[in-house]
């Protein structure tokens, strides 16, 4: 008996890809990673406005502090005022920042001072629970996590505290738009 061989099998050959086939992308290396210079030089108007109008507020703030006998105030807005002056694009040199941080700060610090009393200890409670209070808020303004600091440390009457912070903040936005027009910058980028 013969037997008839089989016939081969044969295997399609591969097509050339078409317009509508589907290429898979290639995955380029990652470029480095850029790392942040220096900011650039300042023009020497902006300088001036910026120094002229921090020297002129802190003066101020000074004057009321000494005259209300409350000089600790002064740290910590004299840190907002730099925010202000050297950087009135930032988020947290926008009014709502600066006024809403310093008086939710000093809010948080009085909370903790009628909780737990004076202190070291409340000082730092306070100080931390004031930075979650600002971004619960949406008006994050870190000189402020010294204020209620101040409050916790200090235990000064409510009213005449945040009274005399309140126009300090007030003082602060009034000088910043001065200098910005001085400086010929925009500010604020907001106000609330």
């Amino acid at each position: 008996m013969t037997t008839t061989p089989a016939p081969e099998a044969t295997v399609p050959a591969p097509s050339a890809p078409t317009a509508t086939a589907t290429a898979i992308p290639t995955s380029a290396p990652a470029p480095a990673p850029v790392r942040p210079g220096p900011p650039p030089r300042p023009r020497p108007l902006a300088v001036l406005a910026a120094t002229g109008a921090s020297t002129a507020a802190l003066l101020l703030l000074v004057a009321l502090g000494t005259v209300l006998h409350h000089p600790l105030l002064i740290p910590p807005l004299a840190a907002s005022m730099a925010l202000v002056a050297a950087s009135p694009d930032l988020p947290l040199s926008q009014p709502r920042s600066l006024i809403g941080g310093q008086l939710l700060a000093a809010l948080a610090g009085f909370a903790v001072l009628a909780v737990a009393g004076p202190g070291l200890w409340s000082a730092a409670v306070a100080g931390g629970l004031a930075l979650g209070v600002m971004m619960l808020a949406r008006a994050p303004h870190s000189p402020a996590a010294a204020t209620a600091v101040i409050v916790a440390l200090e235990a000064p009457p409510f009213w005449t505290f945040t009274g005399l912070l309140l126009t300090s903040c007030l003082l602060l936005v009034a000088v910043g738009l001065l200098a910005a027009r001085a400086g010929r910058r925009r500010y604020p980028a907001y106000w609330f």
